[in-house]
């Protein structure tokens, strides 16, 4: 299940509990959907939760949107039948949280697996200490596992640190996963901002996220949505270049070469693998928006 280039610019948390926000999700441009049975969800609301979001993905009609259920810790009272659940209407992915160890991915794969969820993913959140010093051995620990979400409050809170707009404090955690995800195919994607209203401190973060490599950004709001897909979106200037990068490495007197010129800058080869995946995603973003 190796990542293709598929847009996950904005992520975005619905809660569960709440059929009418899933309902009106379907109408959102968001490129994922993740239907909350943990964090959002009270715990006396779980079950209804789990009904709600079975129900809401075998009514579907999210279009193209990849739809993702984030289940409770397979260690509590709720994880198990979450995951059993989830395994039923067959999601595109599976959100574990806490991951601290491949174990719990390769349980929460044989179980899937068992339920006949054969072509249902897994994301992993990173949120602990000791799963972040594990990111390796979790990138790698199976084919099945397609992306990384950062928990940024958790690390934030297990790091007793400061969640400061830079994120210094928290930059080798955010490293450590972008390196072990990359090593092994997996895509990344940007934790939470808190503060809704603060247009200006979500846009600067976006973009930091965005210089830091990240796929995209998990959401909490729809307002999130739409400065996030246009901050990680390639630019019409960044698409053009790259579509001239590709040409000029196709043309027959170029076969071979390992550097070009193009509009008066050395072009090496590798240029021209980062330039096909921004066409490649560029591509993708369009199909989705049809």
């Amino acid at each position: 299940m190796a990542n293709k280039a598929r847009p996950r610019r904005s992520v975005l948390y619905m809660p569960g509990s709440n059929a009418r926000a899933m309902d009106k999700a379907r109408t959102l441009p968001a490129d994922a959907l993740i239907l909350d049975l943990e964090d959002a969800v009270a715990p006396d609301a779980k079950e209804q939760a789990r009904q709600q979001v079975c129900a809401a993905l075998r009514e579907g009609g999210y279009g193209k949107r990849e739809m993702i259920v984030r289940i409770n810790a397979l260690e509590s009272p709720w994880g198990m039948a979450d995951l059993l659940a989830a395994a039923a209407v067959k999601p595109d992915a599976v959100l574990v949280p806490k991951v601290s160890s491949p174990s719990v991915l390769h349980r929460a794969e044989a179980i899937l697996e068992s339920q006949g969820a054969h072509d249902t993913s897994l994301w992993a959140m990173m949120e602990t200490p000791l799963g972040i010093l594990h990111a390796e051995s979790i990138a790698s620990a199976t084919p099945r596992l397609a992306v990384f979400v950062m928990g940024t409050n958790d690390i934030a809170k297990e790091m007793r640190s400061a969640h400061t707009p830079m994120r210094l404090p928290m930059i080798t955690s955010l490293g450590l996963c972008m390196l072990a995800a990359r090593a092994f195919d997996v895509a990344v994607i940007d934790g939470v901002y808190n503060d809704i209203k603060d247009e200006a401190g979500f846009a600067a973060i976006c973009r930091q996220g965005q210089e830091l490599g990240m796929d995209g950004k998990t959401l909490i709001h729809p307002s999130q949505v739409g400065p996030c897909n246009e901050i990680f979106s390639p630019t019409p200037a960044e698409i053009e270049t790259a579509r001239k990068i590709i040409a000029e490495f196709a043309k027959p007197e170029n076969a071979g070469k390992g550097v070009v010129t193009v509009d008066g800058r050395m072009t090496e080869l590798l240029h021209a693998e980062i330039a096909k995946r921004t066409v490649a995603i560029a591509e993708a973003i369009r199909e989705l928006a049809t």
